[in-house]
């Protein structure tokens, strides 16, 4: 073979094996491009479907979202409705009492200043029937004319208390209610009461109820009146100090003119008359002292040792039921009016004790007869209650087939309390059950708890 043939076959032999690299490189090519199509188009897919996605998660947030704001926005919607109703009350309230003080100083020609307002509404209820001293305010009156100097001590300068009241009748049974609200204070020597020439009549609650109407508050009806307490300057002066006066509610009866038809229990509301003393008032009834005397008609400064609630042992006194509910051991600090009664004021510890009556006999139970007996220091010695800390007249009672509370309080030597008696037992013996004539209606029988 000659050279020149044997060139020519490596070329051709060279070509093929070109031919088919090259045809394995195109198909690689081809491969990898229908691979990363393929990719491309998996990866488009997702972004599809995650496109789709997102607007629905977005969609179900954005719901979530609005839910809980137009959840939100309905209870700020709701706080600020109450704030603007409490708001326009107290700015009703206001423009009342703005307008009642106009009218006393063109009617006295004097001129007055507001000194302290209060809107924290007190309440009482008594079997029905709803006193509510919804707003008051203190001004002092200066310069007026001597027409009108007998009720401030003849003077020509002093103070009034204005006071707007509610009494609502709630029950089924028509009652009557004379409003002889009266005001006190600490080292006071009269009641004060309604001064009528202060204030236009048609705004005065004693207008509204009066002997020609018989007092009568229908059922379901109820009357809204003010009243004006004046206030020399000396006094004044004193109930600026003390920083309280106490109001008088007195209870309603369900016969015109007869006493004895009372029903309920009265009480005392606690009148703050400065920012202090209305702080001071807000903690100690925070504390939930049981309504004793000494508390109702502020007596003194209780600071509570140890309590117990919601004992809950029960014995009866014939068709009586009595229950055991609590009680409280408070160091007691009377004030300067009320510490001439002890031999040693600052070391008093009372003990009042509180029992839930359910009178299923026949005959109402006055409260203001019954009486107790602590016994403490293993039962070898014992102390009897206090009637004249008991926060009870002779209307207060508990009627047939009704529930009540009972009040007992004892004073208690601090020094033999801390030293000996607090950590011993204590019994308390209560009996026999007495009618509204305080006559025994159980027969002499006594009923027992253990106390601690």
């Amino acid at each position: 073979m000659s050279k020149r043939m044997l060139y020519v076959l490596l070329a051709a032999v060279f070509a093929i094996a070109l031919t088919a690299c090259g045809s394995s490189d195109e198909d690689d090519a081809a491969e990898a491009e229908e691979q990363e199509t393929n990719q491309e188009e998996n990866e488009t897919e997702e972004d599809s479907e995650e496109k789709a996605e997102e607007p629905e998660q977005m969609e179900e947030e954005v719901e979530n979202e609005d839910a809980s704001s137009d959840e939100a926005d309905a209870e700020q919607e709701a706080e600020e409705d109450a704030d603007e109703e409490e708001q326009a009350q107290a700015e009703s309230s206001n423009a009342d009492f703005d307008a009642l003080i106009t009218a006393m100083e063109e009617e006295t020609e004097g001129t007055a200043t507001l000194l302290y307002e209060n809107d924290e509404s007190q309440s009482h209820e008594m079997e029905g029937l709803t006193v509510t001293l919804d707003a008051y305010q203190l001004v002092e009156l200066e310069d007026f004319h001597t027409n009108f100097s007998i009720p401030f001590n003849d003077e020509t300068d002093g103070g009034v208390i204005l006071a707007q009241y509610t009494v609502e009748n709630d029950s089924d049974q028509d009652l009557h209610y004379m409003p002889s609200l009266d005001l006190d204070f600490v080292g006071a020597t009269k009641f004060y009461t309604n001064y009528r020439e202060l204030l236009p009549l048609d705004e005065q609650l004693s207008s509204m109820l009066n002997p020609d109407n018989e007092y009568l508050v229908e059922a379901g009806d109820e009357v809204t009146g003010y009243y004006a307490y004046p206030f020399g300057s000396e006094d004044l002066g004193a109930i600026l100090a003390e920083g309280n006066v106490i109001l008088d509610v007195p209870t309603p009866t369900t016969e015109y003119n007869e006493y004895s038809s009372s029903i309920g229990s009265g009480t005392e509301f606690s009148l703050p008359l400065d920012g202090d003393s209305a702080e001071k008032n807000a903690e100690t009834e925070s504390q939930g002292f049981y309504q004793d005397a000494l508390s109702a008609e502020n007596m003194g400064d209780k600071e509570m040792i140890e309590q117990e609630d919601g004992i809950g042992e029960s014995d009866e006194l014939g068709d009586v039921t009595i229950t055991l509910d609590g009680y409280q051991f408070v160091d007691f600090t009377p004030n300067a009016e009320e510490a001439a009664r002890y031999e040693d004021p600052d070391n008093i510890v009372v003990a009042t004790i509180r029992f839930e009556i359910d009178n299923q006999g026949d005959e109402e139970i006055g409260l203001s007869s019954l009486s107790s007996r602590l016994t403490v220091n293993d039962g070898s010695q014992y102390l009897l209650s206090e009637g004249m800390f008991h926060p009870y007249d002779n209307s207060s009672s508990i009627a047939s087939g009704e529930e009540g509370e009972l009040l007992q309080t004892f004073l208690l030597d601090k020094e033999m309390y801390e030293k000996i008696w607090k950590d011993k037992s204590m019994e308390i013996e209560i009996g026999p059950m007495r009618n509204m004539d305080a006559e025994d209606i159980s027969k002499g029988h006594e009923v027992e708890f253990n106390l601690k």
